[in-house]
């Protein structure tokens, strides 16, 4: 009896180890059940934002006081004292820049005749808090257009759409009196995606001169802002420059071989007999 009391416990022992193992197995079985589940189930915690558009250009006029002809600036304001105008200060040319021209053309007796024009252009990006470059574009141009409605003692205001013009434009007119002298006042304000464009065109006539006329200033101003815009649009977007990858290059030379050998071979066979004749027939 007290021989077997020991053996009896051994194999106790011994059975009890697979029994052990098995219930360990099950149970990292079912945790990692558990876990693959909760995985499955669980969202992956991270909300998808639309995307804004790209904006359309990356930069401005690389000369801002080229943006308009000289033959334009010449004739709006025909003795500017630096011809080809005078480019403002900017931090940053490829989001905000401008250029001015002013003269006085003195005719004697008969009284001289003032004018002056500049142009402005600002560029938006697109941002993700922000919005789209054309959005916030179009945010800043209204704003523009209540800036030049809103002129310190500017007498008959009047705004209109200006055709023709960028994608929208807003011709604002008004009088304006300084120095003495009664000037008219011209701003168009245009949007063309993602660039703004600000033109003002003034002039007054002094020692007895006339004042030029509201039609003509009008006039003058969008022609400068039409081909100021047009400028912004000479600039191909970068959205239009597609990079060639090394494989399309040399996917390019391979074609242009091979159209080479065929165009090669092509030309130097003669003519066959069944392409005579029917060149004869017809």
């Amino acid at each position: 009896m007290h021989r077997s009391a020991p053996r009896l416990s051994r194999i106790l022992a011994c059975a009890a180890v697979p029994v052990m193992l098995v219930v360990a197995g099950c149970s990292s079985d079912s945790g990692d059940k558990k876990g693959s589940d909760s995985s499955a189930s669980s969202p992956s915690g991270k909300k998808t934002e639309p995307t804004v558009e790209p904006a359309k250009y990356d930069t401005l006029p690389a000369d801002t006081c080229k943006s308009i002809a000289r033959k334009t600036t010449e004739s709006l304001v025909p003795k500017a004292k630096v011809k080809s105008g005078t480019a403002g200060k900017s931090n940053n040319t490829e989001t905000r820049s401008s250029c001015a021209w002013n003269g006085l053309d003195d005719n004697g007796v008969k009284g001289s005749q003032y004018r002056w024009l500049d142009v402005g252009f600002l560029r938006f990006d697109s941002d993700q808090a922000l919005g789209s470059g054309a959005k916030r574009a179009t945010d800043e141009y209204t704003k523009q257009v209540a800036k030049a409605q809103a002129a310190e003692g500017a007498k008959k205001v009047s705004a209109a759409p200006a055709d023709g013009i960028g994608e929208q434009a807003t011709s604002v007119t008004y009088d304006l009196s300084k120095t003495g002298e009664d000037f008219e006042y011209a701003t168009v304000v245009a949007r063309t995606a993602n660039v703004v464009v600000t033109l003002t065109y003034n002039g007054a006539g002094y020692a007895g001169a006339k004042t030029p006329s509201a039609a003509d200033i009008l006039k003058g101003a969008q022609k400068a802002a039409k081909e100021a815009v047009a400028a912004v649009g000479a600039e191909a977007p970068a959205a239009e420059k597609p990079s060639a990858t090394p494989s399309d290059e040399a996917s390019a030379k391979t074609s242009d071989k091979a159209s080479g050998k065929t165009s090669g071979k092509t030309s130097s066979k003669a003519p066959t007999k069944s392409s005579t004749k029917t060149s004869t027939k017809s």
